[in-house]
């Protein structure tokens, strides 16, 4: 009974592949096909070869993991699809155990241990329930290794259930800062926070021009958090790319609106969607950053009995470096810093973030100030912090749930226009 499509995905070398190979051989006659997905370019020109006619090398889709995934997976007609991933091989306990998923259950998973956080993984999946229910795309996801952990966040809990016993090893555990970054990313799609608990209300709005790559991931970071913020607007910016393709994906999305304009700036698209908000705080994030999966339930339990004169509340950014449209690297942490004064906000050393302002306080600024500087097109957050801080409080807490990507398209990286020139213009 061949109904086992297995898919390995993310194997770097020749020996992670020949252990999880000979593991399955416990139950190769179950296995209809062994896909081999994203491995390095390397093992590819070494044109690796393979005894079992039944294990076949393919290189992904456009490099995203989970549109080949889908592809392949939509063409399928076993019952079931088996996920290995990178260093993983089966146990010998695999043979004990009988593989199959009763008719409520849609979802086997495993876990893997490091450095004391545990990632639920997907590991035996009904065919039927994925052709359903597809993986996430690369434009909805902030690297290749969080595409499953993410879809199994939107798997209904009861039709779960974990390994009865360990089903898989590893022969190697990366613990490189990127990868360990990630993990604690990942981890944070399983934790179950107060879902029920939506006080004080909050927006976010993203700003968009030309980030097509990168602003479907700003959304659905947004709509993938464990305490839904109550409106997610987003103003495009006059794109000449196909961010709109993208951003019209989430239409349907809770709490969702979309508005486009002429291109005229960053600030000027804030403002577009300022009448829009009707919650207490309102939360800027860029459309080419991302929110960890409990940013809203962390920021809401910092914004709790906040005093009435604190007009924006921001902590800590995790910084990332884009190489390329394949791999992300994490840079590190970005440690903010208590902010007192004027001169305390213009010695920042970088963009101060995140920025959770208190929507009546923004809206009595008439938003986001546009001053005679490159058209109004630079600064805008320093020039709205600027004015603020005349009158209010801004207030740090260590809090670390912004990501923020740097890449070769990013406004700041290509204009290159001087601090001091913008000080100059303002006020």
């Amino acid at each position: 009974m061949k109904d086992i499509q297995v898919f390995l995905i993310g194997y770097v070398n020749s020996s992670s592949i020949k252990k999880a190979l000979d593991s399955l051989n416990s139950i190769d006659n179950r296995i209809n096909k062994i896909i081999i997905l994203d491995i390095p370019d390397a093992l590819l020109q070494l044109g690796m070869t393979f005894e079992n006619a039944k294990v076949k090398c393919i290189n992904l889709f456009d490099n995203d993991l989970g549109l080949t995934l889908n592809h392949y997976i939509h063409l399928l007609s076993c019952e079931y699809v088996m996920f290995l991933y990178s260093y993983d091989y089966l146990n010998k306990n695999v043979i004990k155990d009988k593989l199959t998923l009763n008719d409520e259950k849609v979802v086997m998973t495993y876990d893997i241990t490091i450095n004391n956080k545990v990632i639920q993984r997907p590991f035996l999946t009904k065919t039927s329930f994925l052709q359903k229910n597809p993986l996430s795309l690369r434009h909805h996801a902030p690297f290749k290794e969080s595409v499953l952990p993410s879809w199994l966040l939107k798997v209904n809990e009861l039709s779960i259930i974990s390994s009865r016993s360990k089903l898989v090893n590893q022969i190697f555990i990366d613990k490189t800062s990127s990868t360990l970054q990630k993990f604690n990313f990942i981890e944070k799609y399983q934790q179950k926070s107060e879902k029920w608990n939506v006080s004080p209300s909050i927006a976010i709005i993203i700003a968009n021009y030309n980030m097509a790559n990168y602003v479907g991931i700003a959304i659905n970071s947004c709509i993938l958090q464990s305490s839904l913020p109550e409106q997610i607007i987003v103003v495009d910016d006059g794109s000449n790319d196909h961010s709109l393709e993208i951003i019209k994906e989430f239409k349907n999305a809770p709490g969702f609106r979309f508005l486009t304009k002429d291109n005229g700036g960053k600030a000027r698209a804030l403002n577009a969607a300022l009448p829009y908000v009707e919650t207490e705080f309102v939360m800027e994030l860029d459309a080419d950053d991302w929110l960890d999966p409990d940013a809203c339930y962390t920021i809401r339990r910092c914004l709790e009995n906040l005093k009435e004169d604190v007009a924006v509340l921001y902590g800590n950014l995790r910084a990332w470096k884009q190489n390329g449209e394949e791999n992300i690297r994490y840079k590190g942490l970005r440690k903010g810093r208590a902010i007192l004064n004027r001169n305390d906000l213009l010695s920042y050393v970088f963009p101060l973030g995140p920025r959770i302002y208190r929507t009546s306080t923004l809206k009595q600024n008439n938003g986001f100030p546009l001053i005679d500087f490159e058209g109004g097109r630079m600064y805008e957050d320093v020039s709205v912090l600027n004015d603020l801080i005349k009158t209010h409080r801004l207030l740090y807490k260590d809090m670390t749930v912004y990501n923020v990507r740097e890449h070769p398209l990013s406004i700041t990286k290509k204009n290159h226009s001087s601090w001091s020139d913008f000080l100059k213009y303002l006020d």
